[in-house]
Parts: C-alpha cells; structure tokens; sequence
C-alpha cells in the first residue's frame, strides 16, 4: 500500500518589488494531504481550482519531497529510503513526454532499464516481452520520432513497466489519442490493476475514464482534500437524483396525488411533473402523457411502478432516465453548488 500522511507541499518563491528589491513569498500547493493507494486498486486523483494534482504526483514518484507529512511504500518510508521506493514506482505521462525521439524503441526501454540498474541480460529480456506486449516488435527499431501518437504512447507503457513497479502513477494517459487507442489503453490500464495487482493513481481530464476506470476518486481544491469516495457516490452526493420518464396511455390527472403516495411508500421521495406528449411517426401521431419523476433510484422505479400502472389502467409505452455523472458532479463543485 501507498500511504500520505498529512504531507504538505509548500514552494517558496521570490517576487520584484522594485529595482533592487524583492520579497519572499510562499505558496502551499498541497495541505495536510492523506491518501491511501492498495495494490490491485485504481484510484482516480481529481482537481478543482489549483489542486495540487501535479505537485502530488511528484512527491509520490520521488521527484519532490515534502514540507511536512510522510510517504509510505509498503511500509518504506521515502524520506533516507529513495533508491528502495524508486523501484517499486514508475509513472507514466500523456502526449508525447518522456521519450527520446532519436532513439528507438528498444533503445529507449534499454536506457530507462540502466537507469533502474537492471542488467544488460535482464533489460534484453524484459524490453522484447514488453514491446510484444504493447504491440511494438515490428517497429522496435525504428526512431521513435517516425512513431504515431498511438505508437509513441503503447512505448510510454512499455517504459513505465521497464522496473516492473508494484505502483503506476499515469497522468493524462489518454490525452490526445484517437477513440480506439484510448479505449485499448483504458483496457490495458484495467488489466494491470485487476490482472497483474499493480496499485495504479490515475488524473485525467476526461471525467468518463476516471468514472469507468476508477475504484475510487480523491478530488481535490486548492491543494486540500475535498472528497474520497466511490465515483458512483460522489455523484449520487453531490449531483443529486436521478430522472426518470414514463410515457403512459389512459392518464388521468387524478391520479396524481395516489402516484406521489404510492412512491413515497416505494421510498422514493419523488417531485412529480407531466406534460402530454405525441409521438410522431409515419403511420400518424399516438398521443400519450410523460411522468417525470425525481428519485434517487431510477433503476428500480420501472419494475416497482408496474403493478401499479396495470391496477389503474394506465399502459407504459415508453421509459427513459437521465442520470447525472462524475462531470455533473465536478463541475457543480468547481461552481460552489452543491445540491
């Protein structure tokens, strides 16, 4: 397991205030931070204003230390420990970073493979079984440069596997591939925690792979931590209820106050509206009255709504729900509104 306990990042920089003067200023990037990544779990690290996702991530890789707080590796700690931690840790980038365009393929997995000081037999070994497994044999000796961005991100795997971590950081690893890469990438993420049992810390812009993707999410504001839940929760916590729509035949408005008795008994606290709808078609227009209720379980409703419906004469022709996501929710918190 990863752990961060209470670790503060803090960044002292210096401003002109004039000619020959100037003043010290400090700027706390990550406050009183603690999480916790297990092996074989994918946790998502979101960000609102400032958030500290970055600076995080740095400490975490061993790339920055920490004003106050520890860092924990399978009960390691990073501070005297740098060398045991970097070996169980690798991070892997979005966009075109952290290779060497000059080199090839095999080249570069050889050079990182040095600087994890694995051995010559060792690095030959493991950079043809991992350049098979990202599909890159037939181009491994090839610049990197003549690589496509799909290409230039598979080799960004095979390099962040090279030390064979126990811990993945992937930051943006999606950014800028086309649909099908993404989703292959998303797939092979998703092996490497479920199959392999490597912990794996995931930031991403796009909110619908941290919500497929992730067990649980960690977001953040201003450098301290806002929420950690299930993406599911965090939704269901901060966006609210679901919508749920049912177009019934044979309505009649007084029916209203039995259906808002009979949801509540459901224990769905419900905020009911209507309106008559038609659905057009080339054989004519079959009118028909959508209920729109607000529930906290839309999934449900059908099923438990059907007896009901069947008691009072009414017909379902039809059923739909809008149901808020991970982005519904962020942007919400990002606006101060939480409902």
């Amino acid at each position: 397991m990863i752990q961060m306990n209470e670790v503060t990042k803090t960044y002292e920089t210096r401003n002109r205030t004039g000619l020959f003067r100037s003043e010290l200023k400090r700027v706390t990037a990550v406050k009183n931070l603690s999480l916790n990544i297990d092996k074989g779990e994918i946790v998502g690290l979101l960000g609102l204003n400032g958030a500290g996702k970055t600076t995080t991530i740095r400490m975490l890789s061993t790339l920055l230390d920490p004003t106050s707080g520890d860092i924990q590796i399978d009960g390691v700690s990073l501070a005297g420990n740098r060398r045991d931690v970097q070996q169980k840790v690798n991070m892997i980038a979005g966009g075109e970073r952290m290779l060497y365009w000059r080199l090839t393929g095999r080249e570069n997995l050889q050079y990182f493979g040095k600087l994890y000081g694995l051995s010559a037999s060792k690095i030959r070994v493991e950079s043809d079984r991992l350049l098979a497994e990202v599909g890159l044999t037939e181009a491994a000796d090839q610049p990197v440069e003549q690589y496509s961005k799909g290409m230039k991100q598979r080799l960004q795997i095979a390099r962040g596997l090279i030390n064979d971590p126990q811990y993945l950081f992937l930051d943006e690893p999606t950014l800028g591939l086309d649909a099908p890469i993404a989703r292959q990438l998303r797939g092979t993420v998703r092996q490497l925690a479920k199959e392999q049992g490597k912990g794996i810390l995931l930031t991403s812009h796009y909110l619908q792979e941290v919500e497929e993707l992730c067990d649980r999410v960690y977001v953040l504001n201003r450098g301290e931590l806002l929420l950690c839940d299930k993406p599911e929760a965090i939704v269901r916590q901060v966006a609210g209820s679901q919508t749920a729509h049912l177009d019934v035949t044979g309505w009649d408005e007084a029916l209203r106050p039995q259906l808002l008795e009979h949801l509540g008994q459901l224990g769905h606290p419900a905020e009911l509206a209507g309106s008559c709808r038609s659905d057009e078609s080339s054989f004519g227009s079959d009118a028909f009255y959508r209920i729109s209720v607000q529930t906290p379980s839309a999934d449900r409703l059908i099923t438990e709504l059907l007896p009901w419906t069947a008691a009072n004469g009414l017909v379902i022709t039809g059923f739909s729900c809008d149901k808020p996501n991970l982005e519904d929710a962020i942007i919400l918190l990002s606006e101060g509104r939480v409902s």
